[in-house]
C-alpha cells in the first residue's frame, strides 16, 4: 500500500507535522510505501475557478508544485491530511490544496460531473491540531469537512483531532505516540 501524507502548515516541525509522521511512521511499520509532503516546502497557488481542468484532457493549467502532488495521489491509496485549526476551521494552506483537488476529482454535488472518479476511493485520514482543549469544540466543522471529502469520493477512515496544544506541543504528550503510530498501522492493514 502506498500511502502519502500532506502537512497543510507553514510549521514544517509543529504538531500538525508531528501527528502526520507519527501516522505514517506506524503505517511504515507495517510495510506501507510511504511520502511526506509539507506545504511550507511547496509552491501552491489558489485555484483560478477558470475550469480549464475540466476542458479537454489538458488538466490544471497552473504550474506550479500541485503538479507533484496530483502525480502522487494519483498512485497512491490513501492520503492522511493534516492541519492545523485557525479561526474554526481548516488553514487556508489546507484550503488551497483542497481546492485544487477540484481539477482531477469530480464532485458528485456538481451537476456538471456525471461521471464517478475514475481512479476510484482512495482511503483519507483527516487529522486536526487545535490549541483548544475542548477536542469537540469544532466538532460541526470536523462533520463537514468530512462529508465533503466523502463527496469528493474518499473512503474516509477516521478524523482525528489533537486537542490542547496551547499547553504544550503534542511530542510531549507520551499518549500521543501510540495513537497516532496506532492510526498509521490500521490504515496500512484496512
Amino acid at each position: 500500500m502506498k500511502i502519502i501524507g500532506f502537512t497543510a502548515s507553514p510549521r514544517k516541525e509543529g504538531n500538525t507535522a508531528w501527528a502526520i509522521n507519527k501516522i505514517l511512521e506506524g503505517a511504515k511499520e507495517q510495510g506501507a510505501e510511504i511520502q511526506a509532503w509539507y506545504f511550507s516546502d511547496l509552491d501552491i497557488k489558489p485555484c483560478k475557478g477558470c475550469w480549464s481542468c475540466k476542458k479537454g484532457d489538458r488538466g490544471c493549467i497552473i504550474n506550479d508544485d500541485m503538479q507533484k502532488l496530483y502525480e502522487a495521489l494519483e498512485y497512491a491509496d490513501a492520503l492522511v491530511l493534516g492541519s492545523p485549526i485557525y479561526m474554526g476551521q481548516m488553514s487556508a494552506h489546507a484550503r488551497i490544496f483542497t481546492d485544487r483537488l477540484f481539477a482531477q476529482i469530480s464532485p458528485r454535488f456538481s451537476p456538471y460531473f456525471k461521471e464517478k472518479n475514475a481512479a476510484g476511493k482512495k482511503k483519507l485520514i483527516l487529522v486536526f491540531t487545535q490549541g483548544n482543549p475542548d477536542s469537540g469544540k469544532f466538532q460541526v466543522y470536523f462533520d463537514y469537512t468530512k462529508d465533503m471529502f466523502q463527496m469528493l469520493e474518499f473512503d474516509v477512515k477516521g478524523v482525528h483531532v489533537v486537542a490542547g496544544t496551547r499547553n504544550g506541543p503534542a511530542h510531549e504528550r507520551n499518549d500521543l505516540h501510540t495513537v497516532m503510530k496506532d492510526i498509521g498501522s490500521l490504515l496500512a492493514n484496512g
